[in-house]
């Protein structure tokens, strides 16, 4: 077997990216401890505001989450009188979730949280946001290999 040589973490993708995921994260944690809300909650209240009313599969294909994860979160956000959860009238196997006003009403605070993350990473918001794009274009390519 030919002698191979494993990279340090710090050496390697995964790591850097890993490193800066819990970075980032533990900043929106500060951010939104004062909206009473987890950083998942967060992603899913943002994806309400843009289209005010979702299934839970919507939430979940767009969030990348399954319903294991999804269900307690919606209950939660629901248990805080930010949305509400209820069968549709037309299939009652799809549960949609709706914006309650007190959720609508915490949209002002959304653009303050994005502003500070930005500001928060250094980076001219071109860069930030090239730096996105190869983010996603490189999660792409992973996911399609799987």
């Amino acid at each position: 077997m030919a002698d191979t040589q494993m990279l340090p973490p710090e050496q390697q993708i995964c790591f850097a990216l890993y490193s800066a995921s819990r970075s980032i994260t533990g900043r929106y944690r500060t951010l939104l401890a004062p909206l009473g809300i987890t950083y998942p909650q967060y992603l899913a209240m943002l994806v309400l505001w843009e289209t005010g009313t979702s299934t839970v599969s919507q939430l979940g294909d767009r969030l990348q989450l399954d319903s294991g994860t999804l269900s307690p979160l919606l209950k939660r956000l629901e248990s805080l009188g930010l949305v509400t959860r209820g069968r549709s009238e037309s299939d009652e196997r799809v549960v949609k979730i709706a914006l309650t006003p007190a959720g609508d009403a915490m949209r002002s605070h959304a653009p303050h949280i994005a502003e500070q993350i930005c500001a928060s990473t250094g980076l001219p918001l071109d860069e930030l946001v090239d730096l996105q794009n190869q983010i996603a274009a490189l999660a792409q390519r992973v996911r399609a290999l799987t």
